[in-house]
């Protein structure tokens, strides 16, 4: 156990989630006696929402805002980072010449927690669909189970009402990174996919999924592996896990342990033996990429041995989760769904395909129904699939401003499709034009593609003005 009692530690990024990593981590550090520098290149004026959230615990803090300073980073006990910032920082270069130990909330929350209870998923998409959902099915063996990570919740600040119990923690190729450094993996991982995805800042795809590997590389035989056999990145990765591998695919397969879909059921198998948990349309979560989720939280509920009878009771009734196809209202017959978190254009081919009219499947030139708010800031990755899908689903596309917006206008006037392309300078402005063109039965998705920086503070505040803006209409 880490004795953090009179350390001098430095939090680097306190970050802007009311319960995220920076401030959670700051908060825990006081609780355990250390003594606190908080730095962060954001300016006091930007971080006065959370200094108020640290109440009288603020005096207690020394704060270091708008840079960062070497001294810091070269005199401390221990670093917490906030899991974003940049592995090529040069204070972290600085805190690792001085063999100071670097941590993120994620890392420290391994330290100091009970690592067979500890149940990671990561991937591209459906990483907080199924975390949330498998937590659904855990509390119903484990009513005290916590959720956290990179769902907006850091799980540092649950540690104590968590011992004892199961926490179910998504994670992020950037935590992973951290887990990495004190060689710990989770005692069940879960990997759901892994698509093109943060090559702004990796040295591309082959780096980035190094760092999702991080997942299970530390696992022993005695852990357990659940990982999507329909993704030829994830089938190669599998190949070097030496813990007990756990497949899932929508697709039938044989002898191997997992969970699969036949004949319109799934079923889960485990040493040649198969248990039948429902039929497909008894699942309540819309979306043909979200049976993959579904599956693979299904495959974590059966090796706890969760019931197939208390599975079926949750599939029944999850509906997703906030910023994932969220259906936020329906006014004059249009639909409104936030779809914020899809930063990558297969996350929102995902989207399109999943909302696009019954009326026009199967028939090219049918009924496009869906007015799509898509751009903002460049990842490097490719539009070239996500282009075409606009063309079979949307009416209409609006572009908020960004550096990716701009890659993403070229690549249509290159395609030369009939689609109608509207530009906004805010998110007031896109929503204002989508709703003029909107006719009854049209969907209005906010599925940006793209990353949220620059406009707004991330891809959370984005879907939070898009909502407020909502529920304004009338």
């Amino acid at each position: 156990m880490l004795n953090l009692k009179n350390k001098k530690a430095t939090v680097m990024g306190l970050g802007l989630y009311e319960e995220g990593s920076g401030i959670a981590a700051t908060k825990f550090l006081l609780s355990q006696g250390a003594k606190v520098t908080v730095t962060d290149l954001k300016t006091k004026e930007q971080l006065q929402d959370q200094i108020k959230r640290l109440g009288v615990a603020a005096k207690k803090i020394k704060f270091v805002l708008g840079r960062h300073r070497q001294e810091d980073f070269k005199d401390a006990d221990l670093i917490v980072k906030n899991p974003g910032v940049p592995r090529t920082s040069k204070y972290l270069k600085i805190a690792k010449a001085s063999k100071i130990p670097i941590y993120t909330d994620i890392s420290l929350f391994f330290e100091l927690f009970d690592r067979s209870r500890i149940i990671g998923i990561t991937g591209t998409r459906g990483k907080s669909t199924t975390t949330t959902l498998i937590h659904g099915l855990i509390k119903t063996i484990d009513k005290q189970a916590i959720i956290g990570g990179n769902i907006k919740k850091s799980p540092l600040l649950q540690l104590q009402s968590a011992q004892g119990h199961l926490a179910v923690l998504e994670l992020s190729s950037w935590m992973l990174e951290s887990l990495a450094v004190i060689r710990k993996s989770p005692h069940i991982a879960v990997f759901t996919n892994i698509y093109p995805d943060h090559l702004n800042t990796y040295f591309g795809l082959a780096d980035y999924i190094k760092a999702k590997k991080n997942i299970f590389k530390f696992q022993t035989p005695q852990d357990y592996l659940v990982i999507s056999r329909d993704n030829s990145h994830t089938v190669k990765a599998a190949s070097e896990a030496i813990s007990q591998r756990y497949w899932f695919s929508k697709k039938y397969f044989s002898e191997e342990n997992g969970c699969f879909i036949k004949n319109n059921q799934i079923i889960f198998r485990r040493n040649g033996v198969e248990h039948k948990i429902c039929s497909v349309s008894n699942i309540a979560l819309i979306g043909e990429h979200n049976l993959e989720n579904v599956l693979a939280a299904v495959a974590v509920a059966m090796i706890f041995g969760v019931k197939a009878s208390a599975i079926r009771k949750v599939l029944k009734s999850f509906k997703g989760i906030p910023d994932r196809l969220e259906l936020l209202r329906e006014i004059k017959g249009v639909k409104y769904y936030n779809d914020t978190t899809s930063t990558t254009p297969e996350a929102t081919i995902a989207a399109l395909c999943a909302l696009s009219s019954p009326l026009r499947k199967g028939r090219m030139g049918g009924v496009k129904n869906i007015i799509l708010i898509a751009g903002g800031s460049d990842k490097g990755l490719d539009f070239t699939e996500l282009v075409k899908e606009m063309k079979k689903h949307c009416k209409a596309v609006v572009l908020l401003n960004g550096t990716g917006t701009e890659r993403l206008k070229k690549q249509l006037r290159i395609t030369n499709y009939e689609l109608r392309i509207i530009e906004a300078d805010s998110i007031r402005d896109a929503v204002r034009a989508a709703r003029q063109i909107a006719k009854r039965g049209d969907i209005i998705l906010l599925s940006p593609a793209c990353a949220s920086f620059g406009m707004f503070k991330n891809e959370f505040d984005r879907g939070d003005q898009f909502k407020k803006l909502v529920k304004k209409l009338k």
